[in-house]
């Protein structure tokens, strides 16, 4: 499997296992667990993590908040969250002081189409506001500030994203 097939495998079990109703989420980060122990395996379970945090950002009924998945992390799984969530905030703060306004995550919240939302809701997280972020304002922010998540560069994965990466 290339690595962009690898980016998708990482939306969709995301996808799923943020769903309320998906009853291996335990067992799904269990693995991730796991797979942390394995230098090679770091930026899928960074691209997994970040997927997931991003869709329980969104607030919605059918998917589970942030709390409870942070109740199901193990103990790397937690600080590679937590490396997530702090990078996240950066680019929020970021991008605030920028004085460019965000947009509003409601219409990304309103697709229909449960492909398309697989793709936005992954690639997007919704703020406290109710604004949104997503992979381009990423991408911004390191280009300005040169401070990726540690081991994963957004840069590289939009670059894997349009075949333009490494293979």
């Amino acid at each position: 499997m290339d690595n962009t097939d690898d980016l998708d495998v990482c939306r969709q079990v995301a996808f799923r296992a943020a769903q309320r109703d998906h009853g291996a989420t335990a067992e799904v980060l269990a693995v991730v667990e796991e797979l942390l122990k394995d230098d090679a395996e770091y930026e899928f379970v960074v691209a997994f993590l970040e997927n997931l945090q991003n869709l329980v950002s969104h607030g919605l009924d059918t998917l589970r908040s942030p709390d409870e998945i942070r109740l199901l992390l193990g103990p790397r799984s937690a600080i590679c969250w937590d490396t997530v969530s702090d990078f996240w905030a950066a680019v929020a703060d970021w991008r605030i002081r920028t004085g460019v306004p965000l947009e509003s995550a409601a219409p990304l919240l309103d697709v229909q189409n449960e492909p398309l939302r697989m793709l936005l809701w992954t690639a997007s997280r919704t703020l406290s506001t109710g604004e949104k972020l997503g992979i381009a304002d990423a991408v911004r922010y390191e280009k300005a500030v040169g401070l990726p998540i540690p081991g994963y560069s957004h840069i590289a994965v939009a670059l894997r994203i349009t075949g333009q990466g490494r293979p």
